[in-house]
């Protein structure tokens, strides 16, 4: 895979990680609701637990376990990354993601990741795909506010000197493209991860990318 181009259009591309780079949507899913069984709670659907992948955990279970008191949110999240982090090492990147990263990276564009992984959780994911070192950057949960506030975006562009017009923003959820959105910065969505491809071009995306060879072609000639 080879990105030629004419002109830069963007100098920033920031990634979400999982749904988009890694295919791990399925194990958030099923992590979140065996936490929720272990501690006698009833489970959320598929449906509501894959809306809230790309939010911080705390958020993510205000809206995936509504009914939650919050006194129990910590009890839970100590449950899911239990049942995560036991099954984290077998995830892996989506077939082409590690050639487009490197690709890019190689094209001189500066990368970043915007996440709604812990810092902790981030770091495991760059040291068991080996990616980390092709990013310039990255802003996490803990960090910053959740998705869709734009502050990662915002500090990201602030620590490399690039404005809005010159940053994409690519995720596989709404909560990605709003936070894009909310920092006027441009927007690919791609619709193999968690949210369903109607909901993200809602969000009036540049572009829709049914696999990662098609989000490469659209980097290829437009980015």
């Amino acid at each position: 895979m080879k990105l030629e181009r004419m002109a830069k259009r963007f100098e920033l591309i920031v990634f979400d990680w999982d749904g988009t780079l890694m295919d791990s949507t399925g194990a958030i899913v099923a992590s979140i609701k065996a936490a929720a069984r272990d501690l006698g709670i009833k489970p959320p659907s598929d449906e509501r637990a894959n809306h809230i992948i790309g939010l911080g955990l705390i958020d993510a279970l205000r809206h995936a376990l509504p009914d939650l008191p919050s006194e129990r949110y910590q009890d839970v999240a100590l449950r899911y990354r239990e049942h995560y982090m036991a099954r984290d090492h077998e995830l892996l990147l989506f077939d082409g993601a590690e050639a487009l990263i490197e690709e890019l990276a190689d094209a001189g564009y500066m990368l970043a990741v915007a996440t709604g992984k812990t810092r902790k959780g981030l770091d495991r994911a760059f040291e068991v795909s080996g990616l980390g070192s092709r990013f310039h950057g990255s802003r996490c949960a803990d960090e910053c506010h959740s998705k869709p506030h734009p502050q990662m975006l915002e500090q990201l562009m602030e620590e490399f000197g690039v404005g809005p017009e010159a940053t994409l923003m690519i995720g596989d959820t709404t909560h990605d493209l709003l936070m894009a959105k909310n920092a006027g910065v441009a927007a690919l969505g791609v619709a193999y991860g968690a949210h369903p491809r109607e909901s993200l071009e809602a969000q009036a995306p540049l572009f829709c990318a049914a696999d990662v060879a098609e989000l490469a072609g659209w980097l290829r000639q437009q980015a």
